[in-house]
């Protein structure tokens, strides 16, 4: 799924539920929805304890190199605001989150997987191959009830109009049976990176997905509908819509990429402006470095 929506070429086999997940003690890893999510797959969790870093996994060091990467990368709000000084994110930024995640995902498959590793001595999918057939796989039997375990949730009353979540409405036909039946707060799954859509759990325990109740309006984030609501409470728009909410959470994204495509058309035009003072032959090379001769391999952690 990862490869297919990300449009990665590379094949990923790696797969497969951990026996134990070793985290640390931040809020999400302390969540109900990842506690609940590892105790329905069978996944044992050991927290880290308070104040030991050296319990740290051996992934943190490969976490702290893809980090070093992705600050490189316009648009960084680096590691702290020491770093950052005055340089401007917001100004700067240049991917959206769905285009971030498929450079991860390719800086994975093509980089790291591909890679010398700085123990194994060998490139890890390699290794992955060689063992993947002599310890058996536990995978989910139900793929979709298993990514929306682990994803973030709120309760929610069933009305007769649906159920409210962050200032938008949803409904689902098939909820029609429990409204004024459901007694109690109803778990509410949600995807931050698209709120078109929430996902109820109805008494008998099922889940069932539940649609914008106006469907002719486009998918929006969380931190857009979050935003909206804000700028339209700010004007003192106590009633807000979902429409309303919606519509200026497009118009504010609309904003954004006309910033930055702005922004990067000036940009270009200073790189066309710089490179009529070099020297073409070196231009895209390291001065000292011959960078046309492809390196052999990068050791990786």
């Amino acid at each position: 799924m990862v490869t297919r929506e990300r449009e990665i070429i590379e094949p990923w086999p790696v797969a497969g539920l951990p026996e134990t997940l070793h985290v640390d003690n931040g809020s999400d890893f302390r969540s109900r929805a990842f506690q609940r999510g590892c105790e329905d797959a069978g996944i044992a969790i050991n927290w880290r304890p308070p104040g030991e870093p050296r319990f740290g996994g051996h992934i943190e060091r490969l976490i702290g190199t893809q980090m070093g990467k992705l600050h490189l990368l316009p648009g960084t709000t680096f590691s702290n605001a020491q770093e950052l000084g005055e340089y401007d994110s917001k100004r700067h930024s240049a991917l959206i989150l769905r285009e971030l995640e498929r450079y991860i995902a390719l800086d994975i498959v093509g980089n790291y997987h591909q890679s010398i590793h700085g123990t194994l001595g060998r490139p890890p999918i390699a290794v992955w191959r060689e063992h993947e057939g002599e310890i058996p796989l536990r995978l989910p039997k139900d793929r979709m009830r298993f990514w929306l375990t682990f994803l973030p949730e709120q309760e929610r009353t069933l009305q007769p109009t649906g159920i409210h979540l962050f200032g938008l409405r949803y409904w689902s036909a098939a909820l029609s049976a429990d409204v004024g039946s459901a007694n109690r707060r109803l778990l509410v799954k949600y995807d931050p990176r698209d709120m078109s859509r929430v996902f109820v759990r109805r008494p008998s325990g099922n889940f069932v997905e539940a649609r914008y109740a106006d469907l002719t309006l486009p998918s929006i984030t969380l931190h857009e509908a979050l935003a909206a609501r804000r700028a339209l409470l700010a004007k003192g728009r106590r009633e807000v819509n979902i429409r309303t909410i919606v519509g200026t959470a497009i118009e504010q994204r609309k904003l954004v990429d006309a910033a930055i495509k702005a922004t990067a058309t000036a940009r270009r035009g200073r790189l066309a402006s710089a490179k009529t003072k070099v020297d073409d032959g070196s231009w895209g090379s390291l001065r000292g470095i011959d960078s046309s001769k492809p390196v052999a391999f990068e050791d990786t952690e």
